[in-house]
């Protein structure tokens, strides 16, 4: 590896959320909610520099009031509902011109109970492995669910219908917090061929997250 490669932390926080307007910067506890982001990010010890991916100029100016840098206004073409994640990765590695073996670490601006220590196990697991990224034990498992089919109900696993849910294996999903890995890795687009999974503890799941963000923001 280049020894002279540098790790970024890199948060995508663009300014048109439909469901709840100004969703990235909406108070929560004191603090606008990218803030937490951010603050965790510096308190990890584990970033040269912190970007923040924006097409808000207000956006823009509360990531720099809390110390993150913001080196470029994110194009609009790449700040729509539809827009994946990686995409605007891709740009900010292409603007900023990182270098292959440089790590960047991509963190939601909605997740305020993200802890500095998640941040670093990632990033002790990313020397083993390519792409790193957290997740959750589902709270019931998936192998007991259904669905409906012309109003009849349909076991998505009817192999397991009579299995007590104790004896069923465990199963996660994406915690939709942060993913870790290599500048090179994330231009190719090649994350998903082998990612591995950083359990986090089950209050940081993003689920439970939302539901504590949409009764703050109801309150406010």
């Amino acid at each position: 590896m280049n020894t002279h490669s540098k790790t970024y932390a890199f948060i995508p926080a663009r300014g048109g959320s439909k469901r709840i307007p100004d969703k990235n910067i909406k108070d929560f506890l004191g603090k606008p909610l990218i803030a937490y982001s951010i603050q965790t990010a510096q308190q990890s010890g584990c970033f040269d520099e912190i970007i923040i991916s924006t097409d808000s100029q207000k956006i823009a100016e509360i990531a720099q009031r809390y110390g993150a840098k913001v080196p470029f206004l994110r194009p609009k073409e790449l700040s729509d509902d539809f827009t994946p994640t990686l995409e605007v990765i891709i740009h900010a590695i292409t603007t900023l011109g990182l270098q292959d073996d440089d790590r960047l670490c991509c963190i939601y601006p909605t997740a305020p109970l993200l802890q500095p220590q998640t941040i670093q196990q990632a990033l002790s697991l990313l020397s083993q492995r390519s792409y790193v990224f957290c997740a959750c034990e589902f709270d019931f498992t998936p192998f007991r669910s259904f669905g409906f089919e012309n109003d009849r109900l349909q076991m998505l696993y009817p192999e397991y219908q009579n299995s007590r849910s104790q004896d069923l294996p465990p199963l996660y999903h994406d915690a939709g917090m942060l993913y870790l890995g290599y500048s090179k890795h994330f231009k190719r687009g090649s994350l998903s061929s082998l990612p591995t999974p950083s359990p986090s503890s089950s209050p940081e799941c993003k689920s439970k997250i939302s539901t504590l963000l949409r009764i703050c923001f109801l309150r406010s």
